[in-house]
């Protein structure tokens, strides 16, 4: 009897395992719901061509306009002046910079100087009994000569034989030697050329200074140029006087300038041509750093938009009736992030912002008030 009722059992089971596996195949076989296709919303333009200012980028480091690398001709000692040889110490035209100690070699001057008085008195008595006539102008010019001046230049001889007579005895030699000492004796000051400013600074008073040794640097520091170098493609573009905007590196300063020469050779290694920017303002410093931007040329029937725009093989993603398609451009002129382009028609509508994944036929929204709440 319990064999019957476990065979009976088991049956039950066995049947009960058939009906809920159907069951369950029966369930998995459920379609599940297709997914609802997303369509993106993107940011367009209308293309409106017009003229477009190609402006070329450039950078580089300012060099006062005016400076001077300051050298010794003599030896000697720094002597002390009215302002300290210092860099950041401002002089003004013909003011002293450099005093060398010059007292021995200024001897060695009026010595000279005293000689070639000497030799003119020597042949006073023999002009006045040969050459009455030119006695009295070389009575006046040693009468207004002074040791403690700069040595006048000798009367200007009429004849032969006065000529032959001075120079015969040394004294147009003499003359000369006594100038060429006078020269020399003023290198011993060496003085501003021009109102500026000490950069640099190599010396100190006290300190003995020798021949062909550098004392320093002084600069103009109202006015400044920069050095930028451009593709020779620019070349013919760049004329003198164009105005430049300058700004610095922070973007918080602009300046103006302009073209102030053009280098008429292009660099062979590089193939660029070298200009030369000229800016003036009180805040500007030598080596400072500026960021320029050069007004090359005009486009006409062109627009200007953003390089990640542009696809490969100069083709951008154009929108139609609600889909992405890709036109032909004829780029011009590339910059760091903006490229010009022509042979849009007017009206054409491209995007403005690029879209990931996007490719030629894939439909899109565009962007309006309405549907920004879609993005």
């Amino acid at each position: 009897m319990r064999k019957i009722i476990l065979s009976i059992l088991g049956g039950l089971l066995i049947v009960g395992a058939y009906f809920a596996s159907q069951y369950i195949a029966d369930k998995g076989d459920k379609k599940r719901p297709a997914p609802e296709k997303v369509v993106k919303t993107v940011f367009t333009d209308t293309v409106h061509n017009s003229t477009v200012q190609i402006v070329i980028p450039a950078n580089g480091s300012l060099v006062a306009k005016r400076r001077v690398e300051l050298y010794s001709e003599v030896q000697g000692v720094f002597r002390t002046g009215n302002k300290l040889f210092k860099p950041g110490q401002e002089y003004r035209q013909g003011e002293n910079l450099i005093r060398i100690d010059a007292s021995e070699y200024y001897a060695s001057v009026q010595s000279a100087k005293s000689n070639l008085y000497n030799s003119i008195a020597a042949i006073m008595p023999d002009l006045r009994l040969d050459f009455p006539e030119v006695f009295q102008k070389w009575q006046t010019y040693l009468n207004g000569f002074d040791l403690n001046k700069s040595t006048p230049k000798l009367p200007k001889m009429t004849t032969d034989k006065e000529n032959y007579f001075i120079t015969g005895r040394g004294i147009v030699s003499n003359y000369y030697n006594v100038k060429n000492l006078e020269q020399r004796l003023a290198k011993y000051n060496i003085r501003a050329p021009f109102t500026g400013i000490l950069t640099e600074a190599l010396v100190t008073e006290g300190s003995l200074i020798r021949n062909g040794q550098k004392l320093g640097e002084y600069i103009d520091p109202s006015a400044y140029e920069m050095e930028v170098a451009l593709s020779k493609a620019y070349a013919s573009l760049l004329k003198v006087g164009e105005q430049v905007a300058l700004n610095n590196l922070d973007k918080t300063q602009n300046f103006n300038g302009a073209v102030s020469r053009v280098n008429g050779s292009i660099d062979a290694t590089t193939q660029t041509i070298t200009a030369y920017i000229e800016v003036k303002d009180k805040t500007l410093k030598e080596g400072m750093y500026l960021e320029a931007n050069l007004n090359a040329k005009e486009e006409s029937d062109a627009i200007e938009i953003n390089r990640n725009l542009m696809l490969d093989g100069d083709q951008i993603f154009v929108v139609r009736d609600s889909i992405l398609d890709i036109i032909d451009v004829n780029p011009v002129y590339f910059s760091d992030a903006k490229v010009v382009l022509k042979d849009i028609p007017n009206g054409t509508i491209i995007l403005s912002k690029p879209v990931p994944g996007a490719y030629a036929g894939m439909k899109v929204k565009p962007y309006t008030a309405t549907n920004s709440k879609d993005i």
